[in-house]
């Protein structure tokens, strides 16, 4: 079902509508009444639709031609080949993003990973002894409040808190969802007992200063001009950068994604679950961010209280398309009753269907398109409303992709089984190491971090893994066995550190690194598709940029997502050699771009 862009956003309470051009001057004075930024200043609107394809944007346009996204690419420039970084996982394709860098510069490879140039969080810890490994989890675990109880069924576990802090809610208890709006992110956010150590100080690592890269947030503030950022967790204010003491993005809003969803009333939503696994959700999470970048546009910060001028970079990631792509069924759309009450439209298929030979999205993928489209409507209407449609350039882009997109190909097999078999098999030449995998996180690639390091134990791994034929099921739930534990490429050792392009001894990088067969999942039958692989799915993403100096026009040369980054800079009229990466990776600024 196609949303129509007069559509109420009955989450959030806000009115979608379409902008329309108005006169240079009027948007001048309504511009400067506004708090925006004085002529002059240049603005980059940054916009991830996490998961989305070139071929949803193709889908999209050809259906929708009067669409916002068809718009922009008419007007702007169209980049047809653009991939993400690989790994594809939100992290580090965010990472890539806001450094220009990949896992070999930014050390950043999976939102959940281990290093073994760290110490575990919590261990016993003596300064200046080689490190002992551990996890690396920039994640909700990490909230100050990560174990407010269900609101529904505490019986049923908890969550962590909507405002991360507790400074919204007494106790991460949330019973008004739209006071989000009043979030401010800062180190109270964390409970930095989780965050990895470093072994030199005994001092756990904040996560900004894990990268290895610094970020254009950082460029940009110390140009002192200002900054914004929205995201799904707080732990993505690892985009401060190295060193900026969590100061070098003004205004941060982050309300936490696995929080638990809870309908504008202060209900629970009945599907007891967080605002990743409900579409009418995740559109009511992804409105109080739209809501965000409105306030910004109009020169205001992020909850819309305080004029601060319009940022210089600013922007949000959207979950709605990621969610609708790998739910198997949700309700897509928030209805309002007439007592004032809530419920949610009748569940409908997610993913993608295949129609006349091609995989084609189908019909909460479809509604969320359209939910996306018109929340980009909103935000280019009020750039003209503003009077900065002369000095602002908008970028659309993904963090990553998802695969797979054709339901055929889906095999879900669960690791744990894999893992443990491993770890049986080594311990019984190695009795005194019963744990060879002790960390590793396997969506639809393989990662596996090693107690024993040596290129022997990897090796070990990676024969394992082709050898093994592992069970798993298949879309219509029936078993299938899948050859070479469900890789078609497996990198070990010297092997995996020439992959990514580092030296053996880095210690970031994962020991053995597999790339799977299209449309194998590491997990249970829960899920359409997942995001972190290497496959066409997860990293051909769409790429659009459009504002003042961009040549209109379709390109197909390949690019990377990575090249975002200096192009801002380059905007901005900043030098993208400020950028550690750029200098390191070389990485330029997207062709077409005056």
């Amino acid at each position: 079902m196609h949303r129509s862009r007069t559509t109420a956003l009955v989450a959030a309470g806000f009115l979608v509508a379409a902008g329309s051009a108005i006169p240079a001057a009027a948007q001048a004075a309504h511009g400067a009444a506004h708090g925006a930024t004085p002529t002059g200043g240049k603005h980059v609107l940054l916009i991830s639709v996490d998961g989305m394809h070139q071929s949803d944007l193709d889908w999209y346009v050809a259906h929708h031609p009067r669409s916002t996204l068809a718009s922009l690419t008419r007007s702007g420039s169209e980049y047809t080949n653009a991939e993400t970084s690989n790994p594809s996982d939100s992290d580090p394709g965010g990472t890539a993003l806001m450094t220009g860098g990949n896992p070999r510069t930014t050390g950043v490879y999976y939102d959940v990973e281990y290093s073994h140039k760290v110490d575990e969080a919590g261990a016993p810890c003596t300064p200046g002894k080689p490190a002992t490994g551990g996890d690396v989890i920039y994640d909700s675990p990490d909230d100050a409040l990560a174990n407010v109880p269900d609101l529904l069924d505490p019986s049923n576990g908890t969550f962590p808190s909507f405002d991360e802090n507790g400074s919204i809610y007494a106790g991460g208890v949330d019973k008004n969802p739209a006071a989000i709006m009043g979030l401010k992110n800062d180190a109270s956010s964390f409970d930095p007992s989780t965050f990895p150590v470093d072994p030199a100080t005994c001092k756990p690592i904040t996560p900004w200063d894990y990268l290895g890269d610094n970020t254009v947030f950082q460029v940009v503030h110390k140009a002192g001009l200002r900054t914004a950022w929205s995201d799904k967790h707080a732990v993505y204010m690892s985009f401060e950068g190295p060193g900026s003491d969590g100061k070098s993005i003004d205004d941060y809003f982050g309300p936490e994604i696995d929080s638990q969803a809870v309908e504008p009333n202060g209900t629970p939503y009945p599907q007891d679950s967080d605002w990743a696994h409900i579409e009418a959700a995740t559109k009511q999470y992804d409105g109080y961010k739209v809501h965000a970048i409105l306030n910004e546009i109009d020169g205001k910060d992020h909850s819309g209280t305080t004029q601060v001028g319009t940022p210089s970079i600013f922007g949000m990631n959207f979950q709605a398309v990621s969610v609708a792509q790998k739910t198997v069924s949700t309700s897509a759309n928030l209805i309002k009753n007439a007592d004032g009450t809530y419920s949610t439209s009748a569940p409908q298929a997610g993913g993608y269907q295949v129609v006349d030979g091609k995989d084609v999205p189908g019909p909460v993928l479809s509604n969320a398109l359209d939910y996306v489209d018109a929340q980009l409507g909103r935000m280019v209407s009020e750039i003209h409303k503003d009077g900065l449609a002369g000095s602002t350039t908008i970028i659309v882009t993904a963090k990553h992709g998802q695969s797979p997109t054709d339901p055929k190909k889906l095999v879900t097999v669960p690791d744990g089984p894999i893992v443990d078999a491993i770890n049986a098999a080594w311990a019984q030449s190695h009795p005194d190491n019963t744990k060879l995998i002790v960390a590793g996180t396997d969506d639809d690639l393989w990662q596996s971090y090693l107690s024993d390091n040596s290129q022997a134990a990897d090796d070990f791994v990676k024969s394992y893994l082709w050898s093994h034929s592992a069970q798993g099921e298949n879309v219509d739930g029936k078993p299938v066995t899948v050859q070479h534990s469900g890789l078609q490429q497996i990198w070990a050792g010297a092997d995996a550190a020439k992959f990514f392009g580092v030296p053996v001894d880095n210690g970031h990088y994962p020991d053995v690194f597999g790339k799977v067969q299209e449309g194998v999942v590491y997990s249970g039958p829960t899920k359409l598709a997942e995001h972190g692989g290497m496959n066409t799915g997860d990293r051909h993403v769409l790429m659009l940029v459009d504002g003042p100096g961009v040549r209109a026009g379709v390109r197909p040369q390949p690019v990377e997502t990575t090249q975002v980054a200096p192009t801002v800079l380059s905007l901005l009229g900043l030098d993208p050699r400020q950028l550690t990466a750029v200098q390191k990776e070389g990485t330029k600024t997207l062709p077409g771009i005056r």
